[in-house]
């Protein structure tokens, strides 16, 4: 991971913050797969309830009156696919964007916001296979793509969601 990245930074601390195991990976360092550089996801997440979790995580600030920037490279859904592939069915990849946030925003992602170094932040995730349906070429040359507003609302969820049933198992036992 980026320690330098605030949206990296604030993701772990909400991980943190949620008792969920993880660890966070080194993009300095891009792993070489069949003789090809392969980009790294951001953190790799464990779950004794559902498929692990190969996460990127896409950090962006939200503006009020502005759609929620939901935008990633062509490399970002390649990379997290292949991972996908070498580490197996019982991982799932997820893309997670993380929104610099100046107001609490409406609706669902209320479960999933962290103060972090006085900033406030509020997480969305998305699935790679809901992603890579959705998705429409932003910019050619830099190589983007993204999902228009009606698509992202459908098919983002609020992080909170994921650990909810591990979180009651842990206070049950």
């Amino acid at each position: 991971m980026l320690r330098s990245n605030p949206y990296d930074a604030a993701f772990e601390e909400y991980l943190r913050q949620q008792r969920v195991a993880y660890v966070s990976v080194d993009e300095t360092r891009r792993a070489l797969l069949a003789d090809a550089s392969l980009k790294s996801m951001d953190f790799i997440v464990y779950s004794a309830d559902t498929a692990n979790l190969l996460v990127d995580v896409k950090g962006r600030k939200r503006l009020p009156g502005r759609n929620w920037e939901n935008w990633a490279t062509v490399e970002d859904i390649r990379g997290l696919s292949q991972w996908e592939q070498v580490f197996g069915a019982d991982f799932r990849s997820l893309l997670v964007f993380a929104y610099e946030i100046s107001s609490d925003p409406v609706g669902d992602a209320l479960d999933s916001i962290v103060s972090y170094r006085q900033k406030r932040y509020a997480f969305y995730g998305v699935w790679l296979e809901d992603y890579r349906r959705a998705m429409k070429q932003r910019s050619p040359s830099w190589q983007t793509v993204w999902i228009p507003a009606a698509g992202y609302r459908a098919c983002r969820f609020s992080l909170g969601t994921l650990w909810t049933g591990a979180r009651e198992a842990r206070t049950s036992a």
